[in-house]
C-alpha cells in the first residue's frame, strides 16, 4: 500500500507518499480500507519530531480515519464492507490501517464516508472533556478557545445541542461562521480582551467551563474568566507549556484545572469513550444537530499542502486527506469559505 512517510523530522516537505508494507491485523483488530483521514495539530508536532506515538502504535501519521472494513478478522459485530470511522493512535495517512475493534464507529446516517473522517477525534475529545471531565450541562456557559478549529467547531455545536450557552474566541474572519454554528458571543482574540468580554456576556459571573487549546499563555486569564465552581480543561499547548497560576484566585473560585490528552490512553479507556460517543453523541449527528465541518479535502498525496493550511490557521473545521479511491469518486474539494 501507499502511505505518507517521514524519513526524518522537519517541515511539511519531509512527508512523502510512498510504498510501505500492508498492516496485518492482530486478534481484536480489523483491517480498514481508508477513504480519508483528518489532519490534527498533533500530526504536525509528530512530523516535526516533538510528539512520539504511543508504544506499539504505527509511526505513520494520522489519528482518525474513515473507510470500509476489508477484513473483520473474526471480530464480533463487524463484517467486511461495513462503512466505519475510527479513532487511531497512528496510521491514518495511508491506504489501509488496522484498528482495535473498540475504536470503531459506524458512519452516522446522513454523513458521507469521506466526511466521517472528521468526526472520531473531535467527538471523543469533546465528549470526554466537556462531559466526563467538566460535567457541562444545560444552562451552563462554555468558553471555547480556538473556535474555528475542528475541536472548536464541534464543541460549539455539541454544547448548543445539550442546552449550554457558548462563547468562543477566534480570528475575526471566522467569527460569523462560528456564530452561525451556535456561539452566542464571539470574540476576536487579536483585538478584544476575552476576560472582559466573557464577564460582559455573563453579567460578570464568568464561564462555567473553559475548553482551552492554548495553555500557558492563557492560564492566568482563563482563571480570571472562570465562574465560581468553574472548570478549566486544557487540551493543547499552542501558547506554551509553562505558566504561572494564582492559587488564591483558584481557591476563591473553588475552581478546577485539568489537563488531558486522548492519544496515550489505554485501549480499554478509548473503547469506553468511543462507546459513550456512539450512544450519546452519534444521535445528535444523525438528527443534524451536529455536523462535521470540513474546510477542504485534498488528495492524500498533498499532505504537505494540508499541513501548511493548518500551520497558517487558514481553515475552519477539519482538513481531510482523501485516498485515490475516494478521490476518483469525486470527494476532493477545496475550501468553501
Amino acid at each position: 500500500m501507499r502511505a505518507i512517510t517521514v524519513a526524518e523530522p522537519g517541515g511539511p516537505e519531509v512527508m512523502q507518499w510512498t510504498e510501505v508494507p500492508d498492516p496485518v491485523p492482530q486478534p481484536g483488530e480489523v483491517l480498514v480500507d481508508v477513504a480519508a483521514s483528518a489532519v490534527n495539530r498533533a500530526d504536525l508536532l509528530q512530523r516535526a519530531g516533538f510528539y512520539e506515538p504511543p508504544p506499539g502504535a504505527s509511526p505513520i501519521l494520522g489519528m482518525e480515519c474513515s473507510g470500509r472494513i476489508l477484513d473483520a478478522n473474526g471480530v464480533p459485530g463487524w463484517s467486511a464492507g461495513d462503512e466505519v470511522c475510527a479513532l487511531l493512535a497512528g496510521g491514518g495517512y495511508a491506504e489501509r490501517v488496522v484498528v482495535p475493534a473498540g475504536q470503531l464507529l459506524p458512519v452516522p446516517t446522513g454523513v458521507s464516508l469521506v466526511d466521517a473522517a472528521a468526526l472520531p477525534e473531535v467527538a471523543c475529545t469533546v465528549w470526554s472533556n466537556l462531559v466526563t471531565v467538566a460535567g457541562l450541562h444545560a444552562g451552563q456557559t462554555l468558553l471555547v478557545h480556538g473556535g474555528g478549529s475542528g475541536i472548536g467547531t464541534f464543541a460549539i455545536q455539541f454544547a448548543r445541542a445539550i442546552g449550554a450557552d457558548v462563547i468562543t474566541t477566534a480570528r475575526a474572519s471566522k467569527l460569523e461562521t462560528l456564530r452561525k454554528l451556535g456561539a452566542r458571543t464571539v470574540i476576536d482574540y487579536e483585538t478584544q480582551d476575552f476576560v472582559g468580554e466573557v464577564r460582559g456576556a455573563t453579567e460578570n459571573r464568568g464561564a462555567d467551563v473553559i475548553l482551552d487549546i492554548i495553555g500557558a499563555a492563557y492560564l492566568d486569564r482563563n482563571i480570571q474568566a472562570l465562574a465560581r465552581d468553574g472548570h478549566l480543561v486544557i487540551i493543547g499547548l499552542q501558547g506554551g507549556r509553562t505558566g504561572n497560576i494564582d492559587l488564591g484566585a483558584l481557591l476563591t473560585k473553588r475552581a478546577s484545572v485539568t489537563a488531558t490528552a486522548l492519544r496515550g490512553r489505554t485501549p480499554a479507556d478509548k473503547a469506553r469513550i468511543v462507546a459513550e460517543v456512539q450512544q450519546q453523541v452519534w444521535p445528535l449527528i444523525q438528527t443534524g444537530e451536529i455536523r462535521p465541518i470540513v474546510d477542504r479535502s485534498l488528495p492524500m498525496s498533498r499532505a504537505v499542502t494540508a499541513h501548511e493550511v493548518i500551520t497558517a490557521s487558514r481553515h475552519i473545521g477539519k482538513v481531510l486527506l482523501v485516498t485515490d479511491g475516494a478521490a476518483a469518486a469525486g470527494h476532493n474539494r477545496e475550501a468553501s469559505h
